[in-house]
């Protein structure tokens, strides 16, 4: 089985020595996902907001691997503030209500920026194509 690593460019992997997506046979997994983007937390205030942003990011990262929405067979959110529960399972309903994931939603104390209100996981399997079998090659007999 082969591995392959994604990297977005981001500083935190090569600081903290991770990769946004690893794909391990058909397997791809992210890292977590936020709302930051070139640095920057957007959708601050706005959990619904953040989460759509954080799944852009994890789907686009997914993208680079092969893996589309179709793929995603299990999602995870980490959601500080319980009032948001709605708003971010709803987005999160907007991007895979069609694909329908297992998913979990984890109520956590804090995440690493504290304008950040959600952070998401994002597991895909993306079967191989079928290798073609090896056909002998032909060989040329000699009277």
């Amino acid at each position: 089985m082969s591995v392959r690593r994604y990297g977005s460019g981001g500083p935190w992997e090569e600081i903290f020595g991770y990769s946004r997506v690893v794909a391990a046979g058909p397997w791809l997994v992210t890292a977590g996902c936020t709302s930051t983007v070139d640095g920057v937390v957007t959708n601050v205030g706005d959990a619904a907001g953040q989460t759509r942003q954080a799944f852009r990011i994890a789907l686009e990262a997914l993208a680079q691997a092969g893996a589309s929405v179709e793929h995603v067979v299990r999602t995870r959110m980490y959601v500080v503030n319980t009032s948001d529960a709605d708003a971010v399972g709803r987005a999160h309903g907007e991007i895979f209500g069609a694909v329908k994931p297992a998913s979990t939603m984890v109520m956590v104390a804090a995440l690493i920026d504290p304008a950040h209100l959600v952070e998401v996981e994002v597991d895909a399997y993306l079967p191989q194509p079928p290798r073609r079998p090896k056909i002998p090659s032909i060989m040329t007999w000699r009277s």
